[in-house]
């Protein structure tokens, strides 16, 4: 049987088309809110005198403990994710990881000493883990080709929201002569999860999950909600037809396992997961664990310590802004590759301040903090949750977004877990030690990353040079003149026959949109050498990206 679109009625939503887009990515950013918040919460409440004679003043190590170890809960869950996504679908994993958070942050709340404090940080990380994987993944499946970038940079800003509400919540209760002064910040951890636990229950499902999991009807008609509501959208349809078609290619290969992800796309996932590896070395947790602390160690006493991490964190947010157009506009790369030039800069210009002690140490600091925060929420903090979603096909998607954000988690916890050490043993050196980090990532990007701007999530395979796309083809029109059957998940046999049109639901030929090139699509891809044959290509003098052509076209 051919690839049919049902019939759904009109939808009864009033709420449709690109607004229906922005609520979901505001109210998804709930979930990276949260543990933008758990990650910020800390950093306050460890420098506040009842936490310290509550917890007996504790050492480097058991702040550390304490602090770091969200990420040892949060990295289990974050592997498992992805098979949860799997199979329960990507809102349920929201309500659990949600639910999760909720009952962490009841017990950080009520803690009687390190260890409770410890069991209830890591519960909260198990929430966390969860959420931090499949918030990318269902934002990069609602969201179309040239919303991606800004929709998923606007979620980041919902992280670093939650990071400064936690700065200056932890600020104003500083004011509060009790133990309060800690547990009202932890306590609101539960509020916040708690909201995004029972609006969870009232968004849609991804539409790429609910076709991967044969309940056609609904996902056509999620996708017709977020085209605009009517059933018989052309664009609504064309992507209906890709998904599928994708999906059941995917299927008739096998099943999507760890290992055969791993031999198959071994490229990408290491792509995905070094980009969440160098956002933690390049030095962003040493801030937002311990700004309180970093600014104390440069003169600032106290509540004023305090106070300059809020300041910090409010323009940290700011910074995050321009990337939701920039993203889109300017591409991945760019980005990445000023990004992390300002941070070595700034880092390296930190440690320089430290070192030489001067008498405006305490002011330049701050500035460095600042300027470093700023590049940082504009590139390497957005770009790593949006480009391993972007890159991993649609059958490995959770299980290679779980890989990246399990990475996120080891090296979030290495450096929560020495930071406070190495400011004990090296001082000012831990932040050039950041930098040279931020210059190593520079290399990286300029030499292995391709770019992923506009391009379709079916259509990535072309990025890697994997499968050839003309104008007027998806990577998975060479698939509807194939005839070739393939299993649906009850076994049953489906073949594929062309359509009279790509999306036309009247059989007239729809032509798609000329792309800025005219006759020519040009995609960045990464020659098949492995990961690092495009660093090996520009040592030899060749070019390490090369440029896709449409097929039967002369170079």
């Amino acid at each position: 049987m051919s690839i049919t679109i049902p019939s759904i009625p009109p939808s009864k939503s009033k709420l449709v088309g690109q607004p229906l887009l922005y609520i979901i990515s505001c109210f998804a950013s709930l979930g990276v809110f949260l543990f933008g918040y758990d990650q910020g919460v800390m950093s306050g409440i460890i420098t506040g005198p009842y936490f310290k004679s509550y917890f007996n003043k504790p050492s480097a190590y058991e702040i550390g403990t304490m602090v770091a170890i969200l990420e040892v809960g949060a990295f289990a869950t974050s592997i498992a994710a992805g098979r949860i996504g799997d199979i329960f679908g990507r809102r349920m994993t929201l309500l659990t990881g949600a639910s999760i958070f909720v009952i962490g942050g009841a017990i950080q709340t009520m803690s009687v000493g390190f260890y409770s404090m410890v069991l209830g940080r890591i519960v909260s990380g198990a929430g966390v883990g969860l959420l931090s994987t499949i918030v990318p993944i269902y934002q990069s499946e609602i969201s179309p080709p040239n919303h991606r970038g800004k929709l998923a940079c606007i979620e980041f800003t919902g992280n670093i929201i939650g990071y400064a509400s936690s700065v200056w919540v932890d600020y104003f209760c500083s004011y509060i002569e009790s133990d309060y002064s800690w547990r009202i910040p932890l306590s609101m951890q539960c509020v916040i999860g708690s909201v995004l636990a029972a609006g969870s229950l009232v968004l849609p499902e991804s539409p790429r999950w609910l076709l991967d999991t044969d309940r056609d009807v609904q996902g056509m008609q999620v996708l017709a909600d977020l085209h605009g509501g009517d059933p018989q959208d052309a664009t609504a349809m064309e992507e209906f037809r890709e998904i599928k078609e994708t999906v059941l290619r995917d299927r008739h290969a096998g099943e999507g396992s760890y290992g055969r992800m791993w031999k198959k796309y071994k490229q990408r996932v290491l792509l995905a997961m070094s980009s969440q590896a160098f956002a933690q070395l390049n030095g962003i947790n040493v801030i937002s664990y311990y700004a309180p602390m970093v600014f104390e160690q440069a003169g600032w006493v106290g509540r004023d310590a305090l106070l300059m991490a809020g300041i910090n964190g409010i323009i940290y947010i700011l910074s995050t802004i321009p990337t939701w157009y920039l993203s889109d506009l300017w591409g991945r790369r760019p980005i990445l590759l000023s990004g992390a030039f300002f941070m070595c800069l700034a880092l390296s210009a930190t440690g320089w301040w430290m070192y030489i002690d001067a008498p405006n140490t305490p002011q330049a600091v701050v500035v460095c903090v600042i300027v470093f925060n700023a590049f940082f929420g504009y590139s390497w903090g957005p770009i790593p949750w949006l480009f391993p979603p972007e890159i991993m096909p649609l059958s490995y998607r959770a299980k290679g977004v779980s890989l990246s954000t399990a990475t996120n988690w080891l090296f979030n916890w290495i450096v929560g877990e020495l930071t406070p050490i190495l400011q004990e043993l090296i001082g000012w050196r831990l932040y050039p030690m950041h930098g040279f980090f931020c210059a190593c990532s520079f290399v990286l990007v300029y030499f292995c990353y391709p770019e992923t701007k506009g391009i379709p999530l079916e259509e990535m395979d072309a990025v890697f040079g994997e499968i050839p796309i003309s104008d007027e083809e998806s990577e998975t029109s060479s698939l509807l003149g194939s005839q070739q059957g393939s299993p649906d998940r009850h076994g049953r046999t489906t073949s594929i026959s062309p359509p009279p049109s790509y999306g036309s639901p009247s059989g007239t030929p729809r032509k798609r949109s000329p792309s800025p090139s005219s006759s020519t699509r040009k995609v960045h891809a990464i020659r098949s050498t492995g990961l690092f044959g495009g660093l090996i290509d520009r040592i030899r003098g060749r070019g390490g990206l090369s440029e896709y052509r449409a097929v039967e076209q002369e170079e």
